[in-house]
């Protein structure tokens, strides 16, 4: 096996990469890292401290040599390894566009999502403490509408983000919302149908379920609704 991703499945970047080798079909390793405290090792391949890392062990087992981190260069280097399915539109504006999207999810979703609702109610469990429900409650009320409303808008009533099948933006997009559902449940259908769909779509696809139950297991509390 020459591939292994180094991370922790509970990251949803950690996830995207994940999705996007089982959509490939590819044979690989997830390993495992705890990175609080992050290990020495780790830094070496982590420049910007941070998962996931991934190492393709047929160019090297040792050291920076035959790693890519961050994961949007890891979802690329998959697609060029193992093309087929294709997970990136081949017509240069589709292309352009699903990367673009998928750069908004990893940044404009990924913020309010991670720092402003699964780190005050998470994290405050890992750490014994009761969450903070009142900063998670203020981010998914006026924070979070802003990225799921141009979201919504993009998808309309299509099925993919991007064409007519799935690219690394309906992955990317799926990922950081398995992180809202996570600790808050499923995203509000009535106001965002398209974007609510896509992702119950997407994670009903076996490439998803691994990393979701393995998430669920770390979790364990019942998710908090953070509507009211």
């Amino acid at each position: 096996m020459s591939i292994i991703l180094y991370g922790a499945p509970l990251s949803p970047f950690v996830r995207k990469a994940d999705a996007l080798l089982r959509e490939k079909g590819a044979e690989f390793e997830l390993e495992s890292v705890n990175i609080m405290p992050m290990p020495d090792w780790f830094k070496e391949i982590s420049p910007a401290r941070r998962i996931p890392v991934l190492r393709d062990t047929s160019i090297g087992t040792e050291g920076p040599l035959g790693t890519i981190p961050d994961s949007s260069a890891i979802c690329a280097y998959i697609e060029k390894k193992f093309p087929t399915p294709a997970l990136y539109p081949s017509d240069p504006y589709a292309h352009g566009r699903a990367v673009w999207l998928e750069e908004y999810c990893d940044s404009e979703l990924a913020g309010p999502i991670g720092m402003g609702i699964f780190r005050p109610i998470q994290f405050a469990r890992f750490q014994g403490k009761e969450p903070d429900l009142e900063t998670a409650k203020k981010t998914y009320a006026e924070k979070l509408p802003v990225p799921l409303d141009y979201l919504e808008g993009e998808i309309g009533n299509r099925e993919f983000l991007v064409g007519d099948a799935l690219s690394i933006a309906d992955i990317s997009l799926t990922c950081q919302l398995v992180q809202l559902e996570l600790v808050a449940g499923p995203l509000d259908a009535h106001r965002w149908p398209g974007v609510a769909g896509l992702v119950e779509r997407t994670t009903k696809r076996e490439s998803f379920g691994p990393c979701i139950a393995i998430s669920k297991k770390i979790v364990k509390q019942e998710p908090i609704d953070l509507r009211g």
